[in-house]
């Protein structure tokens, strides 16, 4: 049994990437083009991107919610990975990012399985609990601006079922949350879902070191 993490070298990332996932082809060439964005660190690393999609299998999802779309990487994985008749309800509000994501959905086939709201996500998702949507979600993807992680999270709580699951990124922050000196409002947010989630008597998680970091909370 190892009692440390293990070293993440390029050669063993590498060699995970080749035998340690079947990456979509079309998902493959949208992470090739978002690695030449000048955002590209925003886009999450295609182990998580298979981690994610197994574990919508694993739960039998059909109704998935993404908080934060970023160019589609992660959005077309959740998708790939639902039924012919799955729903992906993904929230973000850059036309710009998102449609460099939308010709790869369209290729993949399922562009129609994806309803991109273009608005704040705090606000889209609102409207999903008025219209009568709480616990029908099975799945939920959290990975937008760090200032409202807690009012994402308890809008998707309240959106999934009992049983569903909540992904949540960048909890580990580059290494961030153990350092002191860093007091920035972003790393601060981070700190506070962390200490919320790892308190929360409403799920049980576990906290991965895979890409920044990724907390499952599953809803009791």
């Amino acid at each position: 049994m190892s009692s440390s993490v293990l070293p993440y070298s390029i050669e063993l990332r590498n060699y995970l990437w080749e035998k340690g996932l079947d990456e979509n082809p079309v998902l493959k060439r949208l992470r090739e083009e978002t690695e030449n964005h000048p955002f590209a660190l925003m886009q999450i690393c295609p182990e998580q991107g298979a981690l994610m999609a197994n574990l919508v299998r694993l739960i039998s999802a059909k109704k998935a919610i993404e908080v934060g779309t970023f160019t589609g990487y992660s959005a077309l994985a959740v998708a790939l990975a639902l039924p012919e008749d799955g729903y992906l309800l993904a929230c973000d509000i850059s036309e710009e990012f998102t449609s460099i994501g939308k010709p790869y959905w369209e290729e993949a086939g399922v562009s129609e399985n994806i309803d991109l709201q273009i608005a704040p996500a705090i606000e889209t998702l609102k409207s999903k609990i008025e219209d009568g949507e709480s616990n029908t979600y099975d799945f939920a993807f959290i990975d937008a601006d760090k200032i409202n992680y807690l009012n994402y999270y308890e809008l998707c709580l309240d959106l999934i079922r009992p049983g569903g699951v909540i992904a949540i990124d960048n909890v580990l922050w580059g290494g961030s949350v153990i350092d002191s000196a860093r007091t920035d409002d972003d790393t601060k947010a981070i700190r506070e879902i962390n200490d919320f989630i790892v308190s929360d008597k409403r799920v049980n998680i576990s906290m991965i070191p895979v890409g920044d970091g990724v907390t499952l909370a599953v809803k009791k």
